[in-house]
């Protein structure tokens, strides 16, 4: 018997649970209780101000490649200069500010700015503006908040967006020099709102917020239809970051430095990983890189560069660093010389991608670096559900974050968990009919998705994840098809050429499945350049090959037809954000992708399927 592997030391703050069951509904709670946590995320910020005034807070990389830093004495008194402001131009809870940015230094202190003086702000997904052809989605936005001040970063860049969206008489700021069209007002410098004179009205508008008061609207990603503006408050983003110290309290025992890419309109990086930072007064290092061909290449220049103390990131980027790391010996002696933990979010993380890392980290260092998970989303700010052991395996989501209850119901075959606790949502902004939706009987929030026991015998190792109530159905043979562990099994056996799979077969006698590729470990292990397009990837012969032979051995092993994937095919296109198939993230909207290829799934289940892969 081989011994057990040995991890870098680290400690669960949640590992029991308390349960309780009624009306057909099972309760879950963590057994510690949540612990007293600050009104406002503005005291933190005034707080290191004073204990760390030199320390950088965020810093970014300017054109030449140095890095800018922003220490926290610097952060505060931008801040209260933005807020004054803001104060200035009249904005309001009714007349908010919107932010037309990339992750950026102006981007930060805009947030902080806003909230100091209570006036809620909006980061809005720059696809929205830069990838959209219609900017149906970026009108919606604007729409739904009613933004007295818009931010944009580059007007070369979000001009045409904003020209074709922003009223007229909404004043515009921005750190270029480029002018507004004739029929525009003028625009205001960034740099005019930190030259601002701060006045007793910063003093006396902060001193007016509290755990009520709005902080910013992130918009949901609309999977089904227009996004949603989730109201997010002081107590909602101060209680969560309390729920992530109680649940991983061993890693705070330095300040956090995090090297992070996720944009701030999503929660993942502008909640979550955000005021992480501020919170426990650590530094926060802007990465330009994404996981794309084009960007992964600065991600790895960062992380050999800056050592972090805790890493985050979507399945897809720990694939690209996984396959770096085998090769690049400064690359994995830096990222792994002081990370505590990797947390994957966003997407199953296949097994070989796992395995891949951990083989790095103990050539490396001799041990392993515990690799985490839970789930969340925009609605709990996001931090929900956590891991209690090293032992994870994908799809583990652990047990409810301290102060965080959890109520299970039966929802056809499947069982929905739902939440309440001070991370959680008021609502929707000026959606009541949503909100209402949102929220059953008692309080708690429908989250849509589905969960089961780790270990039915010993629920204090808490849930996994069982997909999307939404997202499964029935073959027209009444056989029920559960669509998040096929899925997930797919994405696993299909490594490392594929991204996602979107299953289908509604009403269908036969399971099927739509391929989305992986680009860049596709195009490395296939020895194509990294110019070849998405379709030469898609057609290559090689991983046409080697999808058959994945297919025929699930066929091998399925238990029944709605395990079986009896064809398939690989998209040849890629995923489209203006349609809703992709967020900004670059996760995939499973609807949308069926909706919007409705001939494609027809032309799967005829018999002469272009392409078409079968068992």
């Amino acid at each position: 018997m081989s011994a057990a592997p040995k991890f870098r030391e680290f400690e669960f703050g949640i590992t029991r649970a308390v349960k309780e069951e009624r009306d057909g509904c099972v309760y879950l709670r963590a057994e510690q209780a949540l612990q007293a946590y600050p009104e406002r995320m503005t005291d933190r910020l005034i707080h290191w101000a004073k204990e760390r005034p030199d320390q950088t807070w965020m810093a970014r990389r300017n054109a030449q490649g140095e890095w800018v830093h922003i220490t926290y004495a610097e952060a505060w008194a931008k801040s209260q200069a933005i807020g004054q402001a803001l104060l200035n131009h009249g904005l309001s809870v009714d007349k908010p500010l919107a932010i037309l940015s990339e992750n950026s230094l102006e981007h930060a202190l805009l947030m902080l700015g806003a909230m100091t003086v209570g006036i809620p702000f909006c980061s809005v997904s720059t696809a929205y503006s830069l990838m959209s052809q219609d900017y149906g989605k970026l009108r919606h936005v604007l729409e739904t908040i009613t933004p007295g001040l818009v931010y944009a970063s580059d007007y070369a860049k979000y001009g045409k967006a904003i020209e074709a969206t922003v009223s007229k008489d909404i004043p515009i700021a921005t750190n270029s020099i480029a002018l507004r069209a004739d029929s525009m007002p003028a625009t205001i410098a960034f740099d005019s709102l930190i030259a601002t004179k701060v006045t007793p009205a910063v003093h006396a508008a902060m001193q007016a917020t509290n755990g009520d008061t709005i902080v910013k609207f992130l918009f949901t990603s609309g999977s089904t239809k227009l996004p949603k503006a989730v109201i997010n408050t002081q107590r909602m983003i101060c209680a969560n970051q309390q729920q992530i110290y109680q649940s991983m309290p061993s890693i705070f025992d330095i300040p956090p430095v995090l090297v992070d890419w996720p944009p701030w309109n999503h929660t993942f990086g502008g909640n979550h990983d955000f005021y992480l930072v501020l919170f426990h007064g650590g530094t926060f290092y802007i990465n330009d890189g994404k996981p794309t061909p084009q960007l992964i290449g600065e991600t790895i220049r960062n992380l050999t560069e800056i050592a972090p103390t805790i890493y985050y990131d979507v399945p897809i980027s720990f694939e690209m660093l996984a396959t770096e790391m085998k090769t690049n010996a400064a690359l994995r002696k830096n990222l792994l010389s002081r990370c505590r933990m990797f947390f994957y979010a966003g997407a199953a993380l296949a097994q070989p991608i796992w395995d891949s890392l951990y083989e790095s980290e103990e050539k490396e260092l001799g041990y392993r670096i515990p690799m985490t998970s839970g789930l969340g989303m925009t609605e709990s700010a996001p931090f929900g559900l956590f891991v209690t052991n090293v032992n994870v395996k994908a799809g583990d989501l652990g047990l409810p974050a301290a102060g965080l209850e959890l109520k299970l119901v039966k929802h056809g075959d499947k069982v929905e968990v739902r939440y309440r606790g001070p991370n959680i949502t008021p609502g929707y902004w000026k959606n009541p009919e949503a909100s209402k939706e949102a929220f059953d009987e008692e309080g708690f929030l429908s989250t849509g998705d589905a969960v089961k026991w780790i270990d039915e015998s010993n629920f204090h190792l808490g849930l996994k994840f069982d997909g999307r109530v939404a997202e499964d159905f029935k073959l027209s043979t009444g056989t029920f098809v559960s669509v998040g562990p096929l899925r997930a099994k797919l994405i696993a056996a299909g490594a490392p050429f594929i991204q996602d799979v979107v299953i289908t077969g509604l009403n269908m006698r036969e399971v099927g499945a739509l391929i989305i590729p992986a680009l860049i470990p596709a195009k490395k292990t296939l020895g194509l350049p990294t110019e070849a397009s998405y379709s030469e990837v898609a057609t290559h012969p090689k991983l046409q090959e080697a999808m058959q032979k994945m297919l025929t051995s699930q066929a091998a092993t399925a238990t029944g037809s709605a395990s079986r994937i009896a064809r398939a095919v690989v998209l040849t296109d890629p995923p489209n954000i203006d349609k809703g198939e992709i967020t900004d993230k670059g996760s995939i909207n499973q609807r949308a992708v069926l909706n919007h290829r409705a001939a494609l799934v027809e032309a799967l289940y005829a018999d002469a399927a272009p392409m078409q892969l079968k068992p």
